[in-house]
Formats: C-alpha cells, sequence, structure tokens
C-alpha cells in the first residue's frame, strides 16, 4: 500500500510560494504542487485564474464571517474537499460543468444527512 506514496513523483510534495495581489495587499501563499494543481483545476472549471479564486475564497468566507487566521490550511482544506465531493459523486468529475452552477445547498444537505445518519445516536 504505502509504494503508492513512497514511489510517487517528489514533484508532487514539493512547496512553492505563489504570490498574488488581494484587496490591494500582496499575499503569499506556499503549498505544495499538488495543492496548486487541484487550485489550478478548481479556478479553470469556473473560468478564473488562481489569483482571482483566492481571492474570492477569502472575500466569500469573511462575509460568511469565518476566522481565517490560516489561509493556506483553508486552502488546502479547500482542495481536498473538492477531492472528496468528486469522489462520493457529489460533483461532476467533468471539468466542463462550472461549480458555480452547482447546487451548493442541496449538496451540503445531502452531506448533513449522510453526516447525521453516520453519527451515532445517544439516548
Amino acid at each position: 500500500m504505502c509504494q503508492l506514496f513512497i514511489d510517487a513523483d517528489p514533484a508532487l510534495w514539493a512547496s512553492h510560494t505563489r504570490s498574488f495581489r488581494m484587496d490591494g495587499m500582496v499575499t503569499s501563499v506556499r503549498m505544495e504542487d499538488l495543492f496548486w494543481r487541484t487550485l489550478e483545476t478548481i479556478s479553470a472549471r469556473d473560468d478564473l485564474s488562481v489569483p482571482q479564486l483566492l481571492h474570492r475564497l477569502y472575500n466569500e468566507s469573511l462575509d460568511a464571517e469565518h476566522d481565517l487566521g490560516n489561509f493556506t490550511s483553508f486552502l488546502r482544506v479547500c482542495c481536498l474537499r473538492y477531492l472528496d465531493l468528486q469522489m462520493r459523486g457529489l460533483i461532476p468529475i467533468e471539468e466542463r460543468v462550472q461549480l458555480s452552477q452547482l447546487p451548493a445547498s442541496d449538496i451540503l444537505s445531502i452531506e448533513m444527512e449522510a453526516r447525521n445518519k453516520a453519527a451515532p445516536r445517544l439516548l
């Protein structure tokens, strides 16, 4: 089992820093290449650049009153969540389908329902 991970291309975990401008300020994010590739895929689905996607994620998170003390961790979780949603069939793998056109409320409801069914019931 471990060979799948150990013998993978080491470039996947090589870290790279990218800088972008957000609300007039230059911000830098350092992540592994696999996360950058995933963000590129996510942003391309809605015809955005990666900096545009990050700017949207940041601003919409602030609008939702989330504490983004560690923006890089948030981005990594976004990448894993994207892949997890695809794996569970809640969002299509086909990259021609824009994520902004998906019924987010319905997907979140399905997730909550599944979590509630999986959670142990206390009497």
